[in-house]
């Protein structure tokens, strides 16, 4: 006969199965852990952010494409005040993990960010495939190129 809480071995075999169990129960909890650990990480980088604002990014440059394109055509008593909207607006993009593409002449031509929108013939050869001028700046938000700027890219003819 056996007494109704069973035998020490089936006891014994019945803890030992529970112990496993709760082994295998903290290992799953560990590793779910890690795991949100790592997804809140990602989560708080710049780069995540960006991609998570590309629509607030992309609405944000657009504003600052104008308020650049109202800087060139204002009075100049009102060129100060779009010049500074402007940048208070690059401040926002860059601080939200975008990044303004505004390329200088001389600047080497990236197909990743840019677009070659004209070419104008170069005779010095340390000129090609530079940036000869700055047509409308462009947008990257984290590792992608959103709006390539638009440039007139020098080559050898």
């Amino acid at each position: 006969m056996t007494s109704p809480e069973g035998s020490a071995p089936e006891r014994h075999d019945v803890l030992g199965r529970l112990g496993e169990q709760v082994s295998d129960l903290a290992l799953v909890v560990a590793r779910q852990t890690r795991t949100i650990e790592r997804l809140v990480d990602a989560a708080k980088s710049p780069a995540a952010a960006a991609v998570g604002d590309t629509a607030l990014l992309v609405d944000l440059f657009a504003l600052h494409t104008d308020a650049a394109t109202c800087a060139v055509s204002a009075s100049e008593a009102d060129r100060p005040a779009f010049e500074l909207l402007r940048d208070g607006l690059e401040r926002l993009i860059v601080g939200r993990g975008g990044v303004v593409v505004a390329p200088l002449p001389g600047a080497d031509f990236d197909a990743r960010t840019m677009e070659a929108v004209d070419v104008l013939s170069a005779a010095d050869t340390s000129a090609d495939r530079t940036v000869a001028e700055l047509l409308r700046p462009g947008l990257v938000v984290g590792e992608r190129s959103v709006r390539p700027a638009a440039v007139v890219v020098f080559r050898i003819s």
